[in-house]
């Protein structure tokens, strides 16, 4: 098992204007991610994922499954992150669910190629993670469960990620047609890798 990696002992604090800037861009990118592969038809991973799964399964909107998936994983937040991380993640949640629900309404798509498309959906939306967690937040579920063992074991986020997509993906198998399971796979781990890579607590510190 890796190290933890060192913190500073007095890291450097974002001002409530720069958390709100910076989890209103990152929201807006993980939206327009979450569009491309919603409109595909595709999965991807965590509470994200399931919600999709609920969604495409059920005809209950994406955003209502979101939303009510995320409400216990606020309990484990609150015992080990903080007020702080909890309130600004239930925000979070609250805040995409309601993006979501408008999105089809203010983008639409002619022709989208599934390659590209779910390349883009990695790189949005992996990008629009970064940036909420850098913000001391979350988009609840997995990813808390995601912070919480960087944070205390040194593993990071993506890699943890990736084990809870696995099982995830190993349903979806018996769920769905193998070339959406194989295309959605394929955008998890565009999106686990852009975090692995990229979430490092002791290069960026701030909080």
């Amino acid at each position: 098992m890796p190290a933890p990696h060192p913190l500073p002992q007095d890291p450097p604090k974002h001002t409530a204007l720069e958390d709100l800037q910076g989890l209103s861009i990152s929201l807006i990118t993980t939206v327009i991610g979450l569009s491309f592969i919603a409109q595909l038809g595709f999965l991807t991973g965590q509470t994200a994922g399931l919600a999709l799964v609920i969604s495409y399964l059920t005809g209950i909107s994406f955003s209502w499954a979101f939303w009510v998936i995320n409400i216990p994983f606020y309990v484990l937040a609150y015992f080990r992150m903080g007020l702080e991380f909890t309130a600004k993640s239930a925000l979070s949640v609250t805040a995409l669910s309601i993006l979501m629900a408008y999105a089809p309404s203010l983008m639409s798509f002619d022709t989208l190629n599934p390659i590209f498309g779910t390349i883009a959906f990695g790189v949005l939306t992996g990008f629009g993670l970064l940036g909420v967690f850098r913000h001391k937040s979350s988009l609840g579920g997995l990813g808390v469960l995601a912070l919480i063992a960087q944070d205390r074991f040194g593993i990071r986020a993506g890699l943890v990620q990736i084990a809870f997509d696995a099982a995830l993906f190993t349903i979806a198998f018996f769920l769905f047609d193998a070339h959406v399971v194989a295309y959605s796979l394929f955008g998890a781990l565009i999106l686990n890798g852009v975090i692995a890579f990229n979430h490092r607590r002791d290069i960026y510190v701030a909080s």
